[in-house]
Order: C-alpha cells, then sequence, then structure tokens
C-alpha cells in the first residue's frame, strides 16, 4: 500500500492511530472472534476423506482442488446417472464442487441439509450439551428446515464451525446475467437470513434484488446469487480490519464466478467487508464479470480503482448516515482497507444511494441504492441515478453495452 500523504508528521500519526484501532480491536474481540468461529464438528472434511477413497466403476474421482473445467469435463464423462450417484453417496463434496452442474449441486445439498437436519435434532435432544449448546442447535434446525423449503436452489453449503452457504433466485443455466450478491461481517448460516430487517440478510438482500430486476428488465432471463459462501470476520473485530479473510474468500469467489455455467454476463454487488474481498479478488476475475459495486464500503485494499487491475466497472455508493464513514481509510502494517471507495480521488462511478438508512439499508426496497443495484444487474445503465446531478457516473457507457 502507498501512503496517503507525503507528510513524515501525518503519516506517523496514521500508523500510531492505526496501531492503536487494532490494540483496541484486538483487546477488546479479538478472543471473541477466534472463540467464535468454532461450531460443532467438521462434517465436510469426514465427506472428503470418504471422496478420496471413492470410485466411480473402475476411476478414482477428481481431486475436489481441481478447476472447475476438470470437474466439469469428469461430470460429463460419467453422464447424469452415475454423477446422481455421486450427488447421494457425497453430497457434502459434490454440493460444493465448481463445475458440477447447477441442478446436480442443489440436488445434492438438499441432501446434504437433510442429514445435517437430523444431526440437529440429535443435538437438540441431548442431554449433555449445554443450555447454549442446545439453542444454537435449535437455531441451526430452523435454519436447515428452512433452506429445505420447496424451491429453494442451493448452490453451495457446508455446516462445519459457523458454516456456509449460498443460493440461486432464477435459472442460473439460462440467464443471460447474474448478480452476485457478496455479504459483509457476521455472515453464517445462522444469519444467513432474518425475519427482522429481513433485508440486511444475504437471502432477503438477494430476494429484494430479483424483484427489482425483475421490476426493470421483465423480459430478460436474470439470476441472483446469494453468496455466503466463504469465512466472514465475526463482528468489528480484528479480523474486520484486516484482509486475511478477504484473500481466503477471493479465491472463492473467483472460482465460483469462473464456473458459472453459460456465457452469462455477471455484476458483483459487495457491502461492507464483501467490498474488501471483492478488491483483493478484483486482479483475478474472470472476463464475464462486466462490473462490481460496492456500498458501505471500508476500503478495498488500494488507493485507487485503476489499482484493482479490473476490466469490469467499479461502482461505489454511500449514504449519507452510514457509520462506515466514521472508520479510519488506512493501511499501515495489513490493518485497514486502503482509501474511501466515494472520494472523488479514488475514481469509482458515484451512485446515489438515497433512501437507503444506516449500514445495512441498501437493499430495502424502494431506495435509490436498490434501484441503481437492479439497473447494473439488467445492464439497463442508463436509468441510473448519480450521486450528482451531472450524470457523471454515466460517462462512457454505451446503450450497446446494456444488451
Amino acid at each position: 500500500m502507498t501512503s496517503f500523504d507525503s507528510s513524515p508528521t501525518l503519516s506517523a500519526w496514521r500508523i500510531l492511530l492505526a496501531l492503536a484501532v487494532a490494540f483496541v480491536l484486538l483487546a477488546t474481540t479479538g478472543w471473541t472472534t477466534i472463540r467464535q468461529q468454532r461450531g460443532p464438528g467438521e462434517p465436510r472434511q469426514t465427506a472428503l476423506a470418504s471422496w478420496a477413497h471413492g470410485r466411480i466403476g473402475d476411476r478414482a474421482l477428481p481431486d475436489p482442488a481441481s478447476p472447475a473445467r476438470t470437474i466439469a469435463a469428469f461430470f460429463a464423462s460419467i453422464g447424469p446417472k452415475r454423477g446422481a450417484s455421486l450427488a447421494d453417496a457425497h453430497p457434502l463434496v459434490v454440493g460444493n464442487l465448481d463445475g458440477v452442474p447447477v441442478t446436480l449441486r442443489y440436488r445434492a445439498n438438499r441432501l446434504a441439509l437433510a442429514r445435517a437436519l437430523a444431526a440437529e435434532r440429535g443435538r437438540v435432544e441431548d442431554t449433555r450439551l449445554s443450555a447454549t449448546g442446545r439453542h444454537e442447535a435449535l437455531r441451526r434446525v430452523h435454519r436447515f428446515t428452512s433452506l429445505m423449503r420447496t424451491g429453494r436452489q442451493i448452490l453451495a453449503f457446508d455446516p462445519s464451525g459457523p458454516g456456509r452457504t449460498a443460493e440461486v433466485l432464477g435459472d442460473l443455466d439460462r440467464a443471460r446475467r447474474v448478480s452476485v450478491i457478496v455479504p459483509g461481517v457476521d455472515t453464517n448460516l445462522l444469519t444467513f437470513q432474518k425475519t427482522h430487517r429481513k433485508y440486511s440478510a444475504p437471502a432477503g438482500m438477494a430476494e429484494s434484488l430479483y424483484a427489482a430486476e425483475r421490476r426493470a428488465a421483465p423480459g430478460s432471463p436474470t439470476a441472483v446469487i446469494a453468496w455466503a459462501d466463504y469465512t466472514a470476520p465475526v463482528g468489528v473485530g480484528i479480523d474486520a480490519a484486516m484482509g486475511r479473510l478477504a484473500s481466503a474468500g477471493a479465491v472463492r469467489l473467483v472460482d465460483m464466478t469462473t464456473a458459472l455455467p453459460g456465457t452469462s454476463r455477471v455484476s458483483l454487488f459487495c457491502h461492507s467487508y464483501g467490498s474488501v474481498l471483492c478488491g483483493v479478488a478484483a486482479p483475478r476475475l474472470p472476463a464475464r464479470v462486466t462490473d462490481v459495486a460496492v456500498a458501505g464500503s471500508p476500503g478495498m485494499r488500494v488507493e485507487s480503482a485503476a489499482e484493482l487491475s479490473t476490466r469490469a466497472r467499479v461502482w461505489a455508493m454511500r449514504d449519507a448516515d452510514d457509520w462506515i464513514q466514521d472508520v479510519p481509510n488506512l493501511a499501515v502494517g495489513g490493518v485497514g482497507h486502503g482509501a474511501d471507495p466515494v472520494t472523488p480521488e479514488f475514481g469509482a462511478r458515484l451512485l446515489s444511494a438515497a433512501g437507503a438508512t444506516g449500514h445495512t439499508g441498501y437493499f430495502e426496497p424502494g431506495t435509490d441504492s436498490l434501484e441503481n443495484f437492479a439497473a447494473i444487474g439488467v445492464g439497463s445503465y442508463h436509468s441510473l441515478t448519480c450521486a450528482s446531478a451531472d450524470r457523471a457516473c454515466r460517462r462512457g457507457i454505451s446503450g450497446a453495452e446494456g444488451l
């Protein structure tokens, strides 16, 4: 990272401030973060061990770390019937393999959810479990039951630790445009959806965006992915101030977007710490990713949009009362995420977030932020509302790009 200012005195004060912030975060939340990241066992590790010894006919099963094209070629070669048998035998592996046909992943993840649900129901009845452990098990029962509801399309599911998941709205195989929501801190299986403050959780964000895109382009085949398939920081702690989890998540995001079926154009909508992840992923994103939009961003671990080294258009927004604006935009010794994306100097295309309230209100129906997300998602750039009245955010975009 480069320095924000050439003044040695100012730079020294910034370093001291960053270190002080890091110390306070570690002292007050760091140990909590480490403790809360643990979960009830690691079922995926058990599943991977079983997969490693599995066979289909006389063939060994591919390494799960293989590129998506290798996985896709393998499943194409064994045919749908044998693919289904693998999904039934190894759901926690097949359901999370980029390159596997998405309908087969939905099938596998439904089976994995059913097994996880049965395990959690057993934990609820276990008298040896503490009251806290039983309460968490009951919450997981409710979450897994909801994810198994008829019609839900679960693209990824891992109940290990705090848990990860991803859900698809729409027909991913036939979509011409795909929108991917990348959420921020405190994202896990239990927070994937919420009854109260519905649109602050990934499932609600996706539901809201999908509905807005259908209103914006009723005849356009679109799909939205609520992508909570990475380990997010717990709370505003030391993990949230650093890039370690963003770096690990970026690998998963690049792999997922690369492996999407067909030739759809992809837009990323990155909220809060999710924008840090998107910034780290940006240089390696496939060419099909045409737009990266960030909201409530603490920074993208660069000093300017140009440093993201991506061909995708970079958009940014922040509502007037989002507390993230009070977080220092520092990048010292791995602490902090760099320049503020909504400053003119950063070079992003600035969008209006009028109507949004606070840090989690960007996907609320009726807001400029949601309507702008939907316009980007369907390629309707002419209908965007810029942050200023001069339409600068739409400059240099031709109407043909929205097709």
